[in-house]
């Protein structure tokens, strides 16, 4: 009967510094390339952030802050025209009016644009998920990378300390 032997840590312990630091490599290769992707995507939607926003008005979508100022200024924009009203209270307003009447109709009209806002700061929001992830996955990679490193180091420290040790050994028994 055969027994597999367990790996030689001499071999593994380098190995997985190696797999570790590979790994780190492509996490911030995937990273970065996420992130310029959800950048390019939403530059090429020519978004500017609106004049009265509270931060970074004038500037142009494409980058998790600026997303994020536009979403919150949609926010304040169809709040505003719908008199602090949300979609939810506005369909309870409706509820309580005749249908086709001139007050269901304006009702039903400050919902829809209440409902178009809520979708753009929801893929506003998507995009501004999408760089905080691209950034975790940066930032994972680097630690990765920089363990993988420290991993390789330890090993051929050790492979080092065990040569000058095995040296000593053999001279002390000449």
């Amino acid at each position: 009967m055969s027994a597999t032997a367990a790996p030689s840590p001499r071999k593994f312990i380098p190995v997985v510094g190696i797999t570790s630091f590979i790994a780190g490599i492509l996490f911030v290769i995937a990273g970065v390339g996420t992130y310029i992707m959800v950048s390019s995507q939403l530059a090429d939607q020519n978004i500017t952030v609106a004049e009265d926003a509270s931060f970074l008005a004038g500037k142009q979508v494409a980058g998790p802050f600026t997303a994020y100022a536009q979403a919150d200024i949609i926010n304040v924009h169809a709040l505003e025209s719908t008199d602090g009203r949300t979609y939810a209270e506005l369909g309870e307003l409706m509820s309580q009016e005749e249908p086709g009447s001139p007050e269901h109709t304006e009702l039903a009209a400050q919902r829809a644009t209440v409902m178009n806002a809520s979708f753009l700061r929801a893929s506003l929001y998507t995009s501004v998920v999408a760089f905080g992830v691209a950034v975790l996955v940066i930032g994972i990679g680097v630690v990765l990378a920089l363990s993988g490193l420290a991993i390789r180091k330890l090993a051929l420290m050790s492979d080092a300390h065990e040569a000058q040790t095995r040296d000593l050994a053999e001279r002390q028994l000449i």
